[in-house]
């Protein structure tokens, strides 16, 4: 990482790489961007919840087509503290579903890595063709 770049930018760059990852597919975003102690949880209702890890969530990503067009996504958040830990809430269509999702970061090894990810499934918009 170019230490000019403000932390803040590098994060806000890593959620924009993974919501074309998740739009496209791309499986190699992720192994790279991911920690190799990443845990992705998937808040399911009334209290329970769904765990996957790092080999697991490529599996996932890496068992569907990707979607034609640009991706649809929002960052609605992002937060950096003491260039050490830094957080990003946003939202990303993977049709017909929309994700909400928290995102957590770790500095590790002076690049940041994506640590944690936390999400719920809303509707979202519909498959077109």
């Amino acid at each position: 990482m170019d230490a000019s770049v403000p932390s803040l930018d590098v994060v806000r760059e890593l959620a924009v790489a993974y919501c074309n990852g998740i739009h496209h597919s791309r499986t190699e975003i992720f192994e790279t961007m991911c920690h190799d102690r990443f845990i992705m949880t998937a808040v399911t209702g009334s209290g329970g919840a769904q765990f996957w890890d790092k080999a697991a969530y490529l599996e996932r990503v890496s068992g569907r087509e990707p979607f034609p067009g640009e991706p649809s996504y929002e960052i609605l958040g992002v937060d950096v503290a003491g260039d050490e830990t830094a957080r990003v809430h946003l939202w990303v269509d993977v049709p017909p579903r929309r994700f909400e999702d928290h995102l957590g970061f770790i500095r590790a090894d002076g690049q940041w890595k994506l640590i944690t990810k936390v999400f719920r499934t809303m509707r979202g918009p519909a498959l077109e063709g």
